[in-house]
Formats: structure tokens, sequence, C-alpha cells
């Protein structure tokens, strides 16, 4: 089975407040971690998360706007292929002081 990438953006335009609201639900978070992993599709993360597909397609277009994962190709060895979901980010940090909030991302290729 290889994956093919089909996320191409080349710069972030992500609300960070929203991605810190995102982050605030445990299924999305889970279903960060499992797509820092490597492409998961819905299926396989609706099992991991122990939710409904409903939830966890809610959950990967909140995960999609904030720019946190991204969707790829997935090819199976008979030729198929299937969308996957994986993570675009390996590090988020917050700072907090007397100007606000800030948050600084590093993606995944980085």
């Amino acid at each position: 089975m290889s994956t093919q990438a089909s996320n191409t953006r080349s710069e972030s335009t992500a609300d960070h407040a929203a991605q810190l609201d995102v982050l605030g639900d445990d299924c999305a978070r889970t279903i960060l971690i499992a797509t820092s992993e490597g492409p998961k599709t819905a299926k396989e993360l609706t099992k991991r998360t122990d939710s409904s597909s409903a939830t966890v397609y809610r959950r990967i277009n909140n995960l999609l706007e904030s720019e946190l994962i991204a969707e790829c190709v997935r090819f199976d060895d008979d030729g198929s292929h299937t969308t996957a979901y994986e993570a675009t980010v390996d590090v988020l940090r917050v700072r907090i002081d007397a100007d606000g909030i800030d948050v600084a991302v590093s993606d995944a290729d980085e």
C-alpha cells in the first residue's frame, strides 16, 4: 500500500484561535494523534475514536479547515484508492503574554 499526498498548500491561512478551539475536543485530538502516525481513512478513524461516523466527519472537517490535517489519496496494491487524512503539524506551541496568545505551528513537512 502506498500513499500520495494531495496537499499542495504553500502558505498557511489557518486561524490560530480556531486551531486551539478544535484541539479542545477529545475526538479531534484522537484523530490528530492517529493521523500523525500515518494516513488514516474515516472508517479507520471512526474505529479509533469509538465515535459515530457523523461525529468523525465533523471533526475531520474542523481539522481540515484549521489546516491541522490534509486529505491524501491512499492506493492499495490492487490499484483501488481511497481518501485518507494525514496530520500536517508536528509541533504546536502556544505563548501567552501581555500581548495576548500567540500560536506557532511547525508543519510535518519541515
